[in-house]
């Protein structure tokens, strides 16, 4: 049956949800989330690809709220001065100072005892398979699932070297199909470009952050612009370039499992690396959310 044709999801109806990989505009999803609260779905499970693992793991975990705030009143500084630089190693961050950071707000569960069902997806190189990390701590598994390959280091589960999720599964819809969910909910973050008011002012105008800000920012962005005046640099061509990989299995994904709902971010909404912009991705997910769920009447 075509997603178009599908029974509509009715309230209350238990929904799983499925998030995408995106970097930074995988903040979206939050703003995704708040807007089918809104309207009364019931989301009892949640399988996440890196930002998409991110944002899925602090819902299932009941700390939505308190995270947004956080993101929200962090400034390009602030982000900056949690990346910590893996010197000599396989990547160019750690990720702990993130992953601390968020710990501090969110607590240190373990999956099984969430109290929404919860999948993290990563990718294990060597053996060129996804893995669901469906028990453990619950920061192990979402720092394995945004490990973007030369960005941040692989992380170590279980003996296996894991990196991001998006590589092979950008749309982690098959990681839902173990949940009791009625319907599927998911969000593809790969949506027609639609270039948000301010965005190039916002990159242009920035302040810098001392010799370590620069120094990140060079290895993220680099001064290099596009067509839009977004800095450009190898982590962006990296991203770039894995962005479109991602794009593509989504969409082959889609066709052959198709959702009762698909709800897409454009996929210009930010660059990879603007964290700081989480206010401004928050409300485009939920205007993107309201947009869909009005389309379908719901």
């Amino acid at each position: 049956m075509a997603a178009a044709d599908a029974p509509r999801i009715r309230r209350g109806e238990p929904v799983a949800l499925a998030l995408g990989a995106g970097g930074a505009r995988g903040l979206a999803q939050i703003g995704v989330i708040e807007a089918l609260q809104a309207r009364g779905l019931e989301i009892v499970t949640v399988a996440g690809s890196s930002s998409g693992a991110l944002v899925g793991g602090v819902f299932a975990a009941g700390k939505l709220h308190d995270f947004r705030e956080r993101l929200v009143a962090m400034s390009r500084g602030d982000f900056i001065r949690l990346l910590d630089p893996a010197l000599g190693s396989n990547g160019l961050f750690h990720g702990e100072r993130l992953i601390d950071a968020m710990r501090e707000v969110v607590g240190d569960p373990r999956i099984e005892t969430l109290p929404v069902g919860y999948v993290a997806v990563a990718v294990d190189l060597l053996r060129q398979r996804e893995v669901w990390l469906r028990q453990g701590p619950l920061w192990q598994a979402i720092r394995a699932s945004f490990a973007i390959p030369g960005l941040f280091t692989p992380a170590e589960v279980h003996g296996r070297e894991l990196v991001d999720g998006g590589l092979l599964a950008p749309l982690p819809i098959a990681a839902t199909r173990l949940s009791d969910a009625h319907r599927l909910i998911a969000v593809d973050m790969h949506g027609w470009p639609e270039r948000p008011p301010g965005a190039v002012a916002e990159a242009e105008d920035a302040p810098r952050n001392g010799r370590f800000g620069a120094w990140v920012e060079r290895q993220l962005g680099g001064r290099m612009r596009n067509e839009h005046g977004d800095a450009i640099g190898l982590s962006e061509i990296m991203a770039r370039s894995l962005d479109t990989m991602q794009a593509q299995i989504a969409r082959v994904q889609l066709a052959l499992d198709p959702p009762e709902l698909v709800i897409r971010i454009p996929r210009d909404a930010c660059l990879f690396y603007e964290f700081w912009r989480a206010g401004e991705m928050i409300e485009i997910g939920r205007a993107e959310a309201e947009k869909a769920l009005d389309t379908a009447g719901y």
